[in-house]
């Protein structure tokens, strides 16, 4: 870096320290750490330049007066201020201004729950106080639109930013809007959001309401079309009240941050770090930019540092703290993502790709039920860990302490109650005797031998290794990436500890570890790129008729962000321009943001081969393409860069003698089950070419690095430290039960099913599966048994197990490698005919029969029947809902059975009223994707046995459902206990009715002693003659759920859970049909119900909506599905949820945008309907309001309970309102449907769907 003669400084304002790093005039460079909050001074950054420049120069700097900046050239910072305000809620006021009928649009989202089995749904505080509807509406002009118009009609026609021609159906509303914002001004509101249905491209109407804003005098005005003009209306919505609620906050901060030195900062070249990893002018830093700001200068750390000198090798980015660990990946360029999850409110905008694990130094040790478990609770800055001494909990940082990996004597005393006292030791190791004397009580009890403090703690430390192991698999393997190739790169306070193993555990070699590694987050600001980029929706195809548009748009944007940069000094010389297009294939919803390998004219495209571009990574990241299928344009962006000239890396000297030992300690090793002899080396001493055995601990001021026995660890000529780590070998680990390997093992069975949970969605192609994510992946035993079932969703869960074990039996001896099965019978452990198993046997060398199964569960848009969607609600008998697969060989030793498939798909043909599928390409692409996915489970699963032995891996597999049936039978002799002295015995009873009056009764038999129980539902109704019969499975299904959402804390799901239960369901019942019986709706209804009675008779909590709320409409040419979120039932400490998936379903809903892009139809209203919740002490949440209005001839049809009886109340409360299925016909008939009906539909009808509220529970106050 060229020599001005003045200082530079690149700043980490992190929630607990800020680090700093200044490149002085000569070339010395300064390292700081700071307390974020201190009393002795108003700001950190500030704080830290004014002692640098102060100790430096030799001139003083009073702290009381604004800092000199004269010799100073640039700042760049990276903050937590934006996500430690969001984090805890304390941005501006915002208002939400939003298109009527939306009202509560952004707090449904995608109507979600974040925890499918946590009855107290906890969703994040919402970020505007204030909603202003506006009377606005514009309409995408659709070919397929046949609505009838008056012929004096006047419909204004405005062309998008994307080229789509809108109709204005209703202007802005000024007056009656000027009103109605002054009201929110007047109640002090200065910061509005604006977000309108289309205004990704129709920016009209938010331009003419932000300019009445500004005159009505509100200081911050985001809106959405230029926060981030991308389709989807609520995660553009969300992110531009992000914007509207942190950008007051952060200017706010920005000012106090300028006023602490001289001329405001006049003169200083000062820049922020951005999410996506380049550096923004202070002018232009706005909130929804700033989430991961901190975050991002650590990757551009690690990847400017680590990449070179680790010989170009990918990078695996490890950066552990206090209460959790960030995980990314590097090799070569940025991974990007344009839509993620920040403290529960979905954010759209760029963003480095940043992975978070709830695992870190504080995070909190638990031994549940015979198993080690930690985090996610932490124990925070304060109180801290036990060692901490002001009364926290248990943490990894305790464990690492007991081990003798922290040393008090290199801490600050900064610990205890008045923060002057050393880290306490003895307080943690008392802690961890205690929690000592419970497990080995509980070995004792179980026959297994006693283990020591060291041990245990030991354990908990490979238990977390293992939990931080988990998203870096995903990160690589799941991607298709040998994490083995990679190289750890490691930085952050806590990870150094830690590297060593986390390393072995995913087979990688080597862990670089750079000089400034506790503090990389500020070397990366130093490093960074200034950015500006620009995007604009487009929504065409790319095809050679639009080569020149694409190519003008990218110029246009490319000079617009040149500009900026120019602006901001720098010469046109030193920009890069990188030219990105939005892709996707039609008819899909998988969109990739591809850049050109090369920016030259190419086929047509003046910037470059875009086409090769985005085949490539769809290859790479879904495993196929679709060589025959129109490729859409969503958006163009374009990025600019004027890069940051490179730190050179500075070389240390060479080493002449051997490492000097600054002293010798007593650690605690699990490879050699004793204290070891381990040498503390000074970090500041080591020179290049120095080379330390482990084990050995390095220490700076701020790292404590690890080498453990077996690897060694080397000074690179730069001053980084380089371990090679031993190979991992677990062969050592036996049959006998251990409960560390126990919690391993655990996370390794559930990473199988994430991550084949991941390539189906990524491989699938269908709405259903790729966004809606209706599907479930799970990994099973020899004997057909449930291992672990990945989280999707819950009416998969038990039902599999049933699936796999009814194929061994039908096809015993007749299982080969290569087979693949299919099978969606009831009989054969179906749920409904949509939902698409398909499973394939695991074979290991010398195993003559599977030694494990894996399988999915895939909800197909259409396999034929009585409908479009194959969702009939007049359904009678099994063969009118579609295409049947009782045993059938999907594959058959690795030939793909294709044209028997298209046979059994188009068979419902053959039978009166009903059609085959009418979607086969899709059906064909998502069952490759369901092969594709079971073939990683068997990847990973094969793994598995080598690294272990197949004798290890499946007595594991029994350990593991031993585990979760202790924990289930703890439940129940707790439930017993309880029951026994409320009401003197151990029987619970409850029942409830389905709209039909059909009765679903359930007595349950508690041995309090043996935590054994008999669930029997003898006085359920006989099958109907309908199609809300459920097939046995599902009430497995419902059972497994409750008992998972009843234990209340994380156990393995797995058919353990199922063991202490005994079911008995009466044959030819509503829960046992025969197997000619209709049964789609009991798998989208049914199933609810059974939940609503097994909580009933526990009286856990009210009853939620008690339906799914199946909607589907559509005609020859397309077919649309959906579910529809209601209320949550409230609970003995707890309000119910509005506008949430409950219980069975968890599946996202179509995003208004989209819906109204690609159907012939209108969304006029999705909204809470208020009051619908049951009253209580705790109420039940409110059901919603959802009108599609119609612009096409369609068939409607409605799958619905709780129309008749209401979702009960309890311990006082009041039930939920019923729901209502409304047709308004377009001569103004109104026609209520009824819970089940397919109806024809003419342009200009509109459905109002009103959804169940869930009940209240408990008495409300008077």
């Amino acid at each position: 870096m060229a020599e001005s003669g003045k200082f530079r400084f690149a700043i980490d304002r992190g929630g607990t320290f800020t680090d700093v790093i200044a490149l002085c005039p000569g070339g010395k460079v300064r390292v700081m750490k700071l307390l974020s909050e201190d009393p002795s001074y108003s700001d950190a950054p500030r704080e830290a330049i004014r002692r640098i420049l102060e100790e430096e120069t030799g001139r003083p700097h009073p702290a009381d007066k604004p800092v000199d900046t004269s010799l100073v050239e640039w700042i760049r910072m990276g903050t937590t201020v934006a996500t430690n305000a969001l984090l805890e809620r304390k941005g501006e006021p915002v208002a939400l201004v939003i298109t009527q009928g939306f009202r509560d649009l952004l707090e449904i989202g995608n109507q979600q729950r974040p925890r499918i089995f946590d009855l107290a749904i906890q969703r994040p505080e919402l970020l505007y106080k204030e909603i202003v509807e506006v009377e606005e509406r514009v309409v995408l002009q659709r070919a397929d639109d046949s609505l009838s118009r008056p012929a004096n009609a006047r419909i204004e026609l405005i062309k998008g930013t994307s080229g789509d021609i809108f109709e204005v159906w209703r202007p802005v509303n000024v007056p009656k809007l000027r009103v109605d914002l002054q009201a929110v001004y007047d109640r002090g509101i200065r910061s509005v959001a604006v977000v309108l249905m289309h205004s990704y491209t129709f920016e009209n109407h938010e331009i003419q309401i932000g300019r009445i804003a500004e005159d009505i005098g509100f200081t911050n005005i985001s809106l959405s079309c230029q926060v981030m003009p991308m389709v989807r209306i609520v995660p553009r919505g969300q992110t531009t009240c992000v914007d509207a609620y942190l950008t007051p906050h952060i200017k706010r901060y920005l000012t106090s941050f300028a006023s602490g030195f001289r001329d405001n900062l006049k003169g200083v070249h000062v820049m922020f770090m951005r999410s996506d990893g380049g550096l923004t002018s202070m002018e232009n830093f706005i909130g929804s930019q700033a989430i991961v700001s901190g975050p991002a200068g650590g990757v551009v750390g690690f990847a400017a540092t680590g990449y070179e000198e680790s010989g170009r090798a990918p990078l695996i980015g490890y950066d552990m703290g206090g209460t959790s660990t960030d995980v990314s990946r590097y090799a070569g360029e940025f991974d990007h993502t344009f839509e993620a999850t920040v403290s529960g409110v979905n954010i759209q905008v760029p963003q480095l790709d940043i992975n978070t694990v709830a695992a870190g130094g504080g995070s909190q040790l638990f031994f549940r039920s015979g198993i080690f478990a930690v985090g996610p609770d932490s124990a925070g800055a304060n109180p801290g860990p036990a060692c901490y001494k002001r009364g926290g909990p248990l943490t990894i940082t305790d464990a690492n302490a007991v081990l003798g990996r922290l040393l008090p004597d290199y801490f600050p005393q900064i610990f205890g109650p008045k923060r002057n006292e050393p880290l306490d030791i003895a307080t943690a190791r008392n802690a961890f005797e205690k929690l000592a004397e419970e497990i080995n009580q509980f070995a004792a009890a179980n026959n297994r031998g006693k283990m020591s403090v060291e041990e245990i703690a030991e354990g908990f430390v490979a238990v977390a290794n293992e939990a931080m192991s988990r998203p870096i698999r995903n990160l690589t393997q799941a991607r298709g990436f040998d994490p083995s190739n990679h190289v750890l790169s490691c930085f952050g306070g806590a990870g150094g500890q830690h590297a060593c193993d986390v390393a072995r555990s995913l087979g990688i070699k080597k862990v670089h570890i750079h000089k400034y590694s506790s503090i990389l987050s500020a070397y990366g600001m130093a490093l960074a790129p200034v950015v500006e980029d620009e995007s604009k929706p487009y929504g065409h195809g790319f095809d050679a008729a639009n080569f020149k548009d694409i190519s003008r748009k990218i110029d246009e944007l490319s000079e617009v962000c040149t500009e900026r940069l120019i602006h901001d000094g720098f010469q046109p010389e030193q920009i890069s321009i990188t030219p990105f297009l939005n892709m996707r294939y039609d008819r899909t919803d998988c969109a990739l943001m591809v850049h050109p390998e090369e920016v030259r004219p190419h086929d047509g495209m003046k910037h470059g081969d875009f086409l090769s571009a985005f085949t490539k990574q769809y290859q790479r990241e879904f495993g196929f393409t679709l060589p025959n299928r129109k490729v859409v344009i969503d958006d163009i962006r374009v990025r600019a860069s004027a890069e940051a000239v490179p730190l050179q890396g500075v070389p240390i000297e060479t080493a002449l003698s051997e490492p000097k030992v600054e002293k010798v300690v007593k650690v605690y090793f699990a490879e050699a089950k004793s204290h070891v002899d381990t040498g503390i080396f000074n970090l500041a001493t080591l020179r290049a070419g120095h080379s330390i055995p482990g084990p050995a601990i390095i220490l700076d001021k701020n790292t404590t690095i690890l080498v453990k026995p077996n690897c060694v660890a080397t000074v690179s000529r730069l001053g980084s430290i380089i371990i090679d780590v031993e190979n991992k070998n677990n062969k050592g680990v036996d049959t006998a039960l251990d409960p560390i390997q126990l919690s391993i093992f655990g996370h390794r069975f559930m990473s199988i099913a994430e991550q084949m949970g991941r390539v189906l969605q990524r491989t699938a192609i269908s709405t259903n599966i790729k966004e809606r994510l209706d599907f479930s992946c799970a990994l099973f035993g020899p004997d057909g048994g449930l291992v672990s079932n990945a989280p999707h969703i819950p009416v998969h869960l038990g039902a599999m197990q049933e699936a796999v074990q009814y194929q061994m039996r039908q096809l015993a001896g007749n299982i080969f490698p290569g087979d693949v099965i299919l099978s969606n019978h009831p009989v054969a452990g179906g749920s409904h005919l949509p939902d698409l198993t398909v499973i394939t046997p695991v074979f290991f060398a010398g195993a003559k029969e599977p030694v494990f199964f894996v399988a999915n569960r895939g909800h197909h848009a259409d396999i034929g029947g009585l409908t479009p969607g194959s969702m009939p609600p007049n359904s009678t008998s099994l063969d009118q809902e579609g295409a049947v697969f009782k045993c059938f060989k999907l594959v058959k030793e690795g030939v793909f059975q294709e044209e028997d498939l298209v046979a059994a798909l188009m068979a419902p043909s053959k039978l009166p009223g009903c059609s085959g599928t009418r979607n086969l390409n899709d059906n064909l692409s998502d069952l490759h994707a369901q092969i594709a996915a079971n073939q990683k489970g068997i990847e990973l699963v094969s793994g598995l046995i080598k690294e272990y032995s197949l004798e290890v891996v499946q007595v594991y597999m029994g350990y593991i459902q031993s585990q979760a049936e202790e924990a289930v039978r703890d439940l129940l002799r707790s439930v017993a206990k309880r029951a026994l002295a409320d009401t003197g015995s151990t029987i619970l009873f409850a029942e409830d009715k389905l709209d039909d009056g059909s009765t679903i009764a359930l007595t349950i038999t508690i041995d309090a002693e043996a935590g054994q129980s008999e669930w029997n539902f003898t006085g359920t109704s006989p099958q109907v003659w309908g199609n809300w019969n459920a097939p046995r499975a599902i009430t497995l299904s419902a059972i497994i759920y409750s008992l998972r959402c009843m234990v209340e804390h994380e156990i393995p799901l797995n058919q353990g859970c199922l063991k202490p239960v005994k079911i008995v369901v009466p044959q030819y019942s509503l829960l046992d049909p025969d197997e000619m019986s209709a049964v789609v709706g009991g798998n989208v209804l049914t199933s609810q119900r059974i939940v609503d009675v097994i909580l009933k008779a526990f009286s856990k909590c009210a009853a939620s909506q008690g339906c799914m709320n199946n909607i589907t409409f559509g005609n020859d040419s397309f077919g649309y599905y959906e579910t529809v979120a209601g209320g949550a039932g409230g609970g003995p400490t707890w309000d119910g949820v509005s506008g949430v998936h409950t219980h069975m379903t968890n599946t996202r809903i179509t995003d208004p945008e989209i819906l109204e892009k690609r159907y012939p139809v209108l969304l006029q209203t999705f909204s809470l309907n208020k009051g619908s919740g049951g009253t209580g002490q705790h109420p039940g949440g409110d059901g919603v309001v959802r009108e599609i209005f119609f612009r096409a001839p369609v068939t409607l049809s409605v799958l619905t309970e709780r129309r008749v009886f209401q979702p009960y109340g309890m311990n006082g409360g009041g039930p939920g309102a019923s729901g209502h299925n409304l047709l308004l016909r377009q001569n103004g008939q109104i026609v209520n449907l009824g819970s089940k009906n397919a109806v024809p539909i003419v342009p200009g009808d509109c459905f109002r769907l009103l959804t169940p509220g869930g009940g209240g529970y408990g008495a409300a106050p008077e």
